[in-house]
């Protein structure tokens, strides 16, 4: 099997500037294409955290029980625009199957081995990129206002203890001198010391991008239009510029990769889960790590431009206008638990999601197409798995073995799903802000 020498990415978050740079370090030509700049999509508004426990799968055993409580709270996390109700059914069933207990087990256990791999990945390319500024390693707090709360996470902590993950017990007094800031209401603390996180997510994939092109990457700011591959072998980016002959393609769009893998023959029930987050610039105060809140499901980060408040999922058309009365309700939710928080000039946020029900990323070579290979649908932890997502994109078009069984991943588990849309919209990457 002759390997591609000329690759173009499209899409321009953190998995495809991996996927870029680790192709580029195995020395092929890359091309990273992107309507936006690298980052500037689902990239740029996450927790910026890689999360050594983010093997979870949102699909728990008793997730349908807990849902209806969630939609009925104001303040709740999770909502649904209900006209989109149609369209997502067939996603939220498929959901509802991955909550068996059998099958949480079996893709807690595929995650997990790719975040073992997570750090290792993520070393080589901020060593390179002289990003090591950008990473802190002070772990990441969950906390607790009732034993209810607690409660909730509690099967969840279970899975990832099994998994290896370490989780520290931290009493009321502990908590305090690890985050003075926080109000004095917690009764529960649970401390991952092994997260990693970083100062702004944005930063760490425009350094991760800047090296891409010092190292002799190119960079695109177009959009792509059409995807052409003919029955004679040519491969074509029908692009706002014109046609870009590629030898090799990595499919890395985050939330909008449903209409492109359909265009090169593969059905995947890809949704978007809009997130929502609230950047405070003058907090008059800092955390020391992630804080995540247990009971109402939302978290906080110190980054470098103020402090993120990050939470809310809404389950609606990704060309559905955003509706910042969520990121309204985070405010509300913080001041409670901040209580000496200056929240004047609060931006709100909202950014796209590329969810799969099973909560397993797209990491494979596209089965109905040559040369053709995909890397999307990583939900919640897709700058936890952006590194290795693109050392394991490299892999395969090397015909390298990993050392990790990717039949979890592949996109054919969903065949059968779907039929053919009726067009193909105007691309676009992982997210775009508002």
């Amino acid at each position: 099997m002759s390997i591609p020498r000329h690759f173009t990415v499209v899409g321009g978050g953190i998995v495809g500037v991996c996927c870029a740079l680790f192709l580029q370090r195995d020395g092929h030509t890359v091309t990273l294409i992107d309507r936006g700049e690298p980052g500037a999509g689902c990239s740029f508004g996450n927790a910026g955290i890689i999360h050594a426990g983010g093997l979870v799968p949102l699909a728990m055993p008793g997730v349908l029980r807990r849902i209806p409580a969630m939609l009925r709270d104001p303040l709740g996390p999770l909502v649904i625009r209900w006209p989109y109700l149609p369209r997502l059914a067939p996603f939220l069933w498929r959901f509802l199957l991955s909550a068996r207990p059998a099958r949480v087990e079996a893709v807690a256990a595929a995650l997990a081995g790719l975040i073992e791999r997570a750090f290792d990945s993520y070393e080589v390319l901020i060593k390179a990129s002289g990003a090591e500024r950008l990473i802190r390693r002070t772990g990441e707090l969950y906390v607790f206002e009732t034993d209810a709360g607690l409660a909730t996470m509690q099967a969840a902590n279970a899975l990832r203890r099994r998994h290896g993950v370490r989780i520290e017990t931290l009493s009321p007094g502990e908590l305090a001198e690890m985050e003075p800031a926080l109000a004095p209401i917690f009764r529960h603390a649970r401390f991952f010391p092994d997260c990693i996180s970083t100062f702004d997510p944005f930063d760490l994939t425009t350094a991760l991008a800047a090296h891409f092109r010092t190292a002799g990457g190119t960079i695109l700011r177009e959009e792509v239009r059409d995807i052409r591959i003919s029955e004679q072998g040519s491969r074509t980016l029908v692009t706002e510029a014109g046609e870009r002959v590629f030898d090799g393609l990595v499919l890395a769009t985050g939330a909008f990769s449903k209409p492109w893998a359909a265009r090169l023959g593969s059905r995947v029930p890809l949704d978007t889960e809009r997130g929502y987050h609230l950047i405070l610039p003058d907090p008059g105060l800092t955390l020391g790590r992630p804080v995540g809140f247990g009971d109402r499901r939302f978290g906080c980060i110190s980054l470098s431009g103020g402090l993120r408040v990050v939470g809310q999922a809404e389950l609606a058309s990704v060309d559905a206008p955003p509706n910042f009365s969520r990121a309204d309700m985070l405010l509300q939710l913080v001041q409670r638990v901040l209580p000496d928080l200056d929240t004047r000039n609060a931006r709100p946020w909202m950014g796209h999601r590329p969810s799969t029900p099973d909560s397993l990323p797209v990491i494979c070579r596209a089965p109905k197409v040559r040369d053709v290979w995909f890397a999307f649908g990583h939900g919640h932890v897709g700058l936890t798995l952006g590194a290795v997502t693109g050392r394991l994109i490299s892999d395969l078009v090397a015909g390298r073995n990993s050392g990790l069984d990717l039949s979890p991943f592949h996109v054919d588990r969903f065949a059968g799903f779907g039929r053919r849309p009726a067009h193909t919209p105007s691309f676009q990457s992982e997210g775009r802000t508002s």
